[in-house]
């Protein structure tokens, strides 16, 4: 039977409830346990997918299509485990699947409350499909006290009456700030956080205190004191260089075996942590630099592109070296101005988007990146504008454009309206929901034998997730491809291209994918195109 921990937050936002909820999910894995991870966001949104990135950071899409908190993608790359539809949901899917069981009459006539039929929405999400786990880390999104959470922390609270006596922890993460005029770490903001998860029934069981310091022992006997909880439970977070340090920082501070102990879990399973110790020798002592300018329309909010930085760490662990990360807001790049902010540059990013604000620019990044041969990776829209400027500037199609924008002559980017997802028709109206739309998720690609793409992944079929909904226009591929674009890599049927490239003996590295690769990358097992993207960069670095 599987037992559960319920990680809460409390303080302030923006504190790592996802990481950590991650790393101790590695750590538990590290043990021999089979582990999964779930997320419960509070708020009205039925998903992300229709959410701004500078409103909540980067969507991630799993394999089956959900367009979900970019916290899975945590989950996913810490313990290697795909994430799925049913990991993450919100208070926006909640009242609409029970809204539409109220109206379809399933009620009986009940009067439809938050007690007990959300709250029992909520258990039955958190309770599905666990069979065959021993751990089920399940994360409350936001922080103890907000009036859209409280249903879902009664729905744990009343797990902790639900389930076997000793079936489920509660562990709280909290912020201990440094005052400098007082020279102190303070505990009280701890201490009302966690009055604030007890007036609601729950008493943490483990404290885990971000802090910038050393969090000095007469300190945490005092928050175990005020706190009601054992001294040894209350563990110090403290700040680390790299989020793939947190599992060896964690487990050297006691979280792991403190979670076994409240299980009673004893002998407890020893540790193979040599993994974790491996990958952070390798950030730590790279054996050079590299420096990737990030064309993005997204770059005040880093968060819009966590994987996609994550992915490239993890080319950096391949080639052994540091990715210095150059960001570059696209919608300032403009002819007079591209040189200036690419020409240092090992290699060029351009990642996706929506929208035309900040694609001239992409696509000047485009032009500077084939024109002086400078390593050039363009995913999704990064793609779409690369095809763009090859159009206008090698087949001689100065109009061509993307339908995104509005009419154009050259409709080289065009809106998709069907698709076919293994043997389903997909069908969607232009003027349709903007929510859950998209192609999302995996789909197969067929790779040409002899292309630079089909090298790097050393097969030819591959699986990738997408979230788009504008496609490279295949009537065009004849022009472009006789202009020097190559079209590499194609959908099952043959008709929604996937991969364009220039041969390599007219660039060294220039592939732009429809798809999004960063999904899939891990700390541990780096995606073949960022390894060969940072291989790229190496070399090119030796050049300049």
């Amino acid at each position: 039977m599987a037992r559960y921990v319920f990680i809460t937050g409390g303080v302030v936002s923006s504190l790592g409830k996802g990481l950590a909820s991650a790393a101790l999910g590695a750590l538990l894995q590290a043990r021999g346990y089979k582990v999964r991870l779930r997320k419960l966001d509070p708020y009205l949104n039925v998903d992300p997918g229709t959410m701004s990135p500078y409103q909540h950071g980067e969507c991630f899409v799993t394999d089956d299509g959900a367009e979900t908190d970019l916290d899975l993608g945590h989950y996913e790359r810490f313990t290697g485990r795909p994430a799925n539809q049913s990991d993450n949901i919100t208070t926006g899917r909640i009242y609409q699947d029970i809204i539409t069981k109220e109206r379809r009459g399933d009620y009986l006539g009940a009067t439809v409350q938050v007690i007990p039929h959300v709250t029992n929405q909520i258990k039955e999400f958190v309770l599905d499909g666990n069979e065959g786990y021993d751990f089920v880390l399940v994360e409350i999104g936001g922080t103890v006290g907000d009036i859209e959470g409280l249903p879902f922390f009664e729905s744990i609270r009343q797990l902790g009456n639900d389930l076997p006596r000793g079936g489920c922890i509660y562990m709280h993460l909290s912020y201990m700030p440094y005052l400098a005029a007082a020279g102190e770490l303070k505990t009280k903001p701890t201490q009302h956080s966690v009055k604030e998860l007890r007036s609601i029934g729950i008493q943490p069981d483990i404290l885990l205190i971000r802090a910038d310091r050393e969090i000095p022992e007469s300190e945490r006997k005092k928050l175990a004191l005020f706190c009601n909880v054992r001294p040894e439970a209350v563990v110090q977070a403290l700040d680390a260089a790299s989020i793939y340090d947190v599992p060896m920082a964690y487990h050297n501070e006691g979280l792991d075996q403190q979670v076994l102990d409240a299980f009673g879990i004893d002998p407890a399973p020893k540790p193979q942590m040599a993994i974790w110790e491996e990958i952070s020798t390798k950030i730590h002592n790279p054996e050079g630099e590299v420096t990737v300018a990030i064309v993005g329309k997204y770059t005040v909010l880093k968060d819009a592109y966590k994987s996609l930085m994550e992915a490239l760490v993890h080319g950096g662990i391949a080639n052994g070296v540091k990715v210095n990360l150059e960001w570059v807001e696209s919608d300032e790049l403009t002819d007079s101005t591209v040189k200036e902010a690419l020409g240092q540059a090992h290699a060029i990013l351009v990642p996706g988007g929506f929208g035309e604000r900040g694609s001239e620019g992409k696509i000047q990044a485009a032009t500077f990146a084939r024109e002086q041969k400078i390593p050039y990776f363009g995913i999704c829209f990064g793609m779409q504008m690369a095809v763009v400027e090859a159009a206008r500037n090698l087949a001689d199609m100065p109009k061509a454009s993307s339908t995104e924008f509005g009419e154009t002559g050259e409709p080289v980017v065009g809106l998709m309206t069907e698709w076919l997802k293994g043997n389903e028709l997909q069908q969607r109206l232009e003027k349709g929901d903007m929510g859950g739309t998209m192609r999302l998720g995996a789909y197969d690609s067929v790779l040409e034998d002899d292309s630079l793409i089909c090298e790097i992944y050393g097969n030819k079929k591959i699986s990738e997730r997408h979230r788009h909904r504008y496609e490279v226009n295949i009537d065009y591929r004849e022009r472009l491809e006789a202009a020097g674009l190559r079209f590499s890599g194609f959908s099952p049927d043959g008709l929604l291209p996937e991969t364009v490239e220039y041969p390599r003996d007219v660039h060294p590295w220039f592939i732009g994918v429809q798809y999004h690769p960063e999904l899939k990358s891990r700390p541990f097992e780096p995606h073949p195109l960022f390894s060969s993207f940072i291989a790229a960069a190496k070399e090119q670095s030796r050049l300049v």
